[in-house]
This record gives structure tokens, C-alpha cells and sequence, in this order.
């Protein structure tokens, strides 16, 4: 089965109809299917919830139930440690990005796989060898 790894912008629109949020269902179709496997960072539920909480459209216990239906996703979450964080320090510096959004095309990089986003501002921001690790959700 395929591992992909997923970033926050692609997992907030499976709570919020925005632009693209049809992509982005198709990829948490594929994953509750089986057709998938999905791996993040470990900051992912928190960069998810905050950025619902930002967004005003959800009471206090809605957001609490959201954050029991990212506990029911099981994801393969990963702690920055060892290899995978020198890693995304070298991938922040090389791009002059977020350690954040690093450490997701790190992990990509790093399982040899593909970062799936909605992040335009980030894709614009790596360097051509970065970008094969990296699939802008537009594109599905």
C-alpha cells in the first residue's frame, strides 16, 4: 500500500468547504478505502485545529468533536528526531521555509514518497529538486 503524506491544508478542507476541498476528499476516500496509507509529523493535529479554530466557524465542543474524528483517522504520525530532523532543518534552510512545512517534505523525502498540499505559497517557495516530492491537490 502507498504511504502519502498529507499536510494540514489538505486535511482542513475535509472539515470546511473551500476552494479544492473535492481534492482533498478524494484523498480521505482513498485513505478510508484502504487505497492508501497516511503519514504526517506529529504537529499535524495541532496545525489542523488551530487553523479551524483561526477560521471562527466552529463552536468550542465542535472543535472538540473534530479533534476526535482526527483520532479516529489513525494516521502514521512521526516525532522529529534523529535523521528526519536534521533533515528538516536542512530542507528549511535549503528553501527558506518553515521548519513547519519542512518537516512535511521531509518526511516525504524521507519515505521517498509524495507531500499531497494545497500550500501554493510553499510550492512556489522550493527549489526544483524538492518538487518531486511535492503534489499540489489542484493537480489529482
Amino acid at each position: 500500500m502507498q504511504e502519502v503524506v498529507v499536510d494540514a491544508s489538505v486535511v482542513v478542507k475535509w472539515f470546511v468547504e473551500e476552494e479544492d476541498s473535492n481534492k482533498a476528499l478524494k484523498i480521505r476516500d482513498k485513505y478510508i478505502e484502504g487505497e492508501i496509507r497516511v503519514i504526517a509529523p506529529n504537529i499535524i493535529t495541532y496545525e489542523i485545529l488551530n487553523a479551524l479554530y483561526h477560521k471562527r466557524l466552529f463552536s468550542e465542543s465542535e472543535l472538540c468533536g473534530v479533534s476526535e474524528a482526527l483520532d479516529s483517522f489513525l494516521f502514521n504520525l512521526y516525532p522529529l528526531k534523529g535523521e528526519y530532523a536534521k533533515r528538516t532543518v536542512t530542507t528549511s534552510f535549503e528553501n527558506d521555509i518553515t521548519v513547519y512545512d519542512s518537516a512535511y517534505i521531509s518526511l516525504a523525502i524521507i519515505k521517498n514518497t509524495y507531500l499531497y498540499t494545497a500550500d501554493d505559497k510553499l510550492i512556489e517557495r522550493l527549489k526544483k529538486n524538492y518538487l518531486k516530492h511535492v503534489k499540489n491537490i489542484r493537480d489529482i
